[in-house]
């Protein structure tokens, strides 16, 4: 199956600050917060939603195709990606910008504050799948909020089945642009945080995201996620990790891990478990694409927790 991931590709800048950010909130001045933490180790690693979610799919044995726009600093990226299995034909690289920057600060409680330099990433709507060949499942993850709308447009009209994943972009984007994203996807996916802002901007609650999609999986850290079809609710538990080092890119390799569930046929509970698994393998590595396994290996943990698997 042909599988192309979109979204933001970029540069994640990862730093550890060994206090709590909440015990420097003041509840009395949150009018008016200026705060500067002392951070004790900084990283700086390939990351992007897309990436991630295109790595993890490469680890199960799939050759997705990253779709999405990038600087003129990609040039070692990409022959990284390419050497680990993504298909990096369709980025386009922008010459007289710089690719995406994610600065990320996390706490002692796993708690995250950070900021992102959208760069390159701007010209995401440049893109079109009007242009793309044979396309079966497309993701269409964060990304420039112009485009991402333009995409599900593309899919719709085109007939191309898609997950729509705002993510971070919850935040910046309207209501009528969560709206237009939602209509005719094949799954809406959004963490428990992110879904409650999809709520408050659209007035849509879990019937009525299900009356215009197929499906909603509402992710819940540690406590695994929800999968919600008409009619019917299923939890699905998170894996037990061997350590916690760094949630950055759990959610994207989450997402890999479901979207090779549904390329492979599998039903949605067992692909959102696919997904669980491919989630904590990213937890217990610094970045998104950091971690490695075989398909043996992912198989054997898989069927630790859930039982016989046909992959």
């Amino acid at each position: 199956m042909k599988l192309i991931v979109t979204g933001s590709i970029a540069y994640d800048y990862l730093m550890s600050f060994p206090g709590k950010f909440t015990e420097h909130l003041l509840p009395e001045h949150m009018q008016r917060v200026s705060l500067s933490f002392l951070v004790d180790s900084m990283d700086k690693r390939r990351g992007g939603c897309a990436p991630n979610i295109a790595y993890t799919l490469a680890l199960l044995g799939e050759r997705p195709f990253l779709m999405a726009t990038a600087g003129q600093d990609f040039g070692e990226y990409r022959l990284w990606l390419d050497a680990a299995g993504v298909d990096t034909s369709l980025v386009h690289q922008v010459g007289d910008k710089f690719t995406a920057s994610f600065f990320c600060s996390t706490d002692a409680e796993n708690n995250q504050i950070a900021s992102f330099y959208t760069g390159a990433m701007a010209n995401a709507g440049e893109l079109s799948f009007r242009t793309v060949a044979d396309a079966e499942l497309v993701i269409i993850s964060p990304n420039d909020p112009g485009a991402m709308v333009q995409y599900a447009e593309e899919c719709r009209t085109l007939r191309i089945p898609f997950i729509f994943d705002p993510g971070q972009q919850c935040a910046r984007m309207s209501g009528d642009e969560l709206r237009d994203g939602i209509a005719g996807a094949r799954v809406v996916i959004a963490n428990h945080y992110e879904f409650e802002l999809i709520r408050q901007k659209t007035g849509m609650g879990e019937d009525e995201v299900l009356g215009v999609a197929e499906v909603l999986i509402v992710t819940r850290g540690e406590e695994g996620c929800s999968l919600y079809q008409t009619g019917t609710r299923t939890d699905v538990s998170a894996v037990q990790p061997h350590r916690i080092v760094d949630p950055t890119g759990v959610g994207d390799a989450f997402r890999g891990g479901l979207m090779k569930g549904m390329s492979s046929g599998a039903s949605y509970v067992v692909s959102a478990q696919l997904g669980s698994v491919a989630a904590t393998y990213a937890l217990e590595h610094l970045g998104g694409t950091s971690h490695s396994y075989r398909l043996a290996e992912f198989k054997t943990r898989y069927e630790q927790h859930f039982g016989a698997l046909a992959l």
